[in-house]
């Protein structure tokens, strides 16, 4: 293998257990975004737009969808011989049990995949967060501090602060305390579990510390405490711009709804900063006579009918005469019946919403699973 100075590992084997239906057949990195994306092309686009070539994706709970979504990589320019992407899965070995144990356990069990290429960084990415950030300059940063490991954070609100990993640092962005959770935060910078480490650093305090008998298994709280007892140089390197963890059906839903607002930072559109993803050709969506469509996104293949506000039509989603779909996301294929009345719902692909059916949880979101066949409740 060509020796590279960067390479990219995702962690995309989570089971996103509180997205509920969505995830029960998929893994959360894999769960379909914005009418034509799935929650991985965030990552991946990141890293083609940054010059990220390598880049290894480490996958475990349901893998089968994001890994033929993934391919090749050719949606991200990486269908190439010299690095490109590779889907990295659990193995079982000699001395090694066949799960991931955690963040650190997971790139462990592939150090053999990293030293092939003898990178001087690594570049530790999570596959299931919504944003636009150019890794190249946190590289830049991460030389200019001569860092051994540099930690992304982002300013949150106080009172959310107690739900992240929180970074005390110095004047100079030092890191000087790592407080996972705190109750009582002394800084509202939060670790958005994007890291990079000097590779051979990695893997000397990795190596030195297990075969010690410590654990290893995770970052936030095992490797980084390592590295700051071990008086390393770590740095904060601060992100402003969108950053959203869509780990919940809330802020799942939220993200889409974003995607609408004009004013919003996230914006898909962006030419400068492209957001690839595996996309079959389609006919343009189709709206009938009786359709009315005003604030969404409606994507190819779509035949509408009905009334749309403020939602977001996946390809292939037929909506019938007399419907009405308020502040909602319709994943892909599937198929609403006429005289329905949907608001601020979230439903799967292949679902089947009868004739006159009422989907409305007086405000909360209501959620239909991947071909789920709605039935009301009486």
């Amino acid at each position: 293998m060509m020796k590279k100075e960067i390479i990219a590992m995702i962690l995309a084997g989570g089971q996103g257990t509180r997205l509920g239906k969505f995830t029960k057949n998929i893994a959360k990195p894999a769960v379909p975004f914005g009418g034509k994306y799935r929650i991985i092309d965030f990552v991946l686009s990141n890293c083609a737009n940054s010059g990220m070539n390598t880049v290894g994706v480490l996958t475990q709970y349901q893998p089968l969808i994001l890994n033929t979504h993934i391919g090749i990589g050719s949606p991200w320019d990486m269908d190439r011989n010299d690095g490109g992407v590779t889907i990295l899965q659990p193995y079982a070995s000699a001395t090694e049990e066949k799960w991931f144990r955690g963040t650190a356990h997971a790139i462990y069990q592939n150090f053999s995949y990293i030293d092939d290429y003898d990178p001087d960084f690594v570049l530790i990415l999570s596959g299931d967060h919504i944003y636009k950030m150019n890794y190249e300059s946190m590289l830049d940063f991460h030389k200019e501090q001569e860092a051994a490991l540099t930690i992304a954070v982002l300013e949150v609100p106080w009172d959310e602060a107690p739900r992240f990993g929180i970074m005390n640092t110095d004047s100079e962005l030092r890191i000087v305390e790592f407080e996972e959770k705190p109750k009582n935060p002394k800084s509202n910078l939060a670790s958005m579990g994007i890291y990079i480490f000097n590779w051979k650093l990695l893997k000397k305090y990795m190596n030195e510390k297990i075969n010690a008998g410590q654990d290893m298994d995770d970052f936030g709280k095992n490797v980084i405490p390592a590295f700051l007892d071990g008086g390393e140089r770590v740095y904060a390197y601060r992100f402003k711009g969108y950053w959203k963890d869509v780990g919940t059906l809330e802020s799942l839903w939220e993200a889409n709804m974003d995607l609408l607002d004009q004013n919003s930072e996230l914006q898909i559109n962006d030419r400068s900063w492209k957001i690839y993803s595996k996309n079959p050709s389609m006919p343009p969506h189709y709206l009938t006579k009786t359709a009315d469509v005003k604030d969404s996104l409606l994507v190819e293949g779509c035949i509408v009918h009905g009334k749309i506000r403020r939602s977001i039509l996946s390809p292939k989603v037929t909506v019938g005469e007399g419907t009405e779909i308020y502040d909602s996301v319709i994943m892909e294929n599937v198929r609403i019946g006429k005289n329905c009345i949907i608001r601020k719902a979230m439903i799967g692909s292949g679902a089947v919403i009868p004739d006159d059916s009422v989907i409305d949880e007086n405000g909360e979101i209501a959620v239909v699973g991947e071909y789920e066949i709605y039935k009301e409740e009486k």
